[in-house]
């Protein structure tokens, strides 16, 4: 299985979102620091859920980080979100 795939997975199952978009951004960012060669490096996840409501945006990462688990965040080198 993909690393998006395993991203989309766990963020389908801990939030139920409405929408869900998880991009890999690694080939812009190819021969930069963190690029390890992988292809799976940088992604962008954009992500709307009720599980968010009322939460702070320090809340929502957290919540994020939690969800994917320390084997995925240790397998990339940036993550950026966008939480709704």
């Amino acid at each position: 299985m993909s690393l998006e795939q395993e991203i989309q997975n766990k963020l389908m199952a801990a939030f139920e979102p409405t929408s869900l978009a998880v991009i890999n951004e690694s080939h812009l960012h190819a021969g930069h620091a963190g690029d390890d060669g992988t292809g799976e490096s940088h992604w962008r996840v954009e992500i709307t859920s009720d599980a968010f409501s009322g939460k702070s945006r320090i809340a929502k990462h957290r919540a994020i980080h939690a969800a994917l688990g320390a084997d995925i965040i240790g397998r990339i080198h940036a993550l950026s979100l966008q939480i709704s």
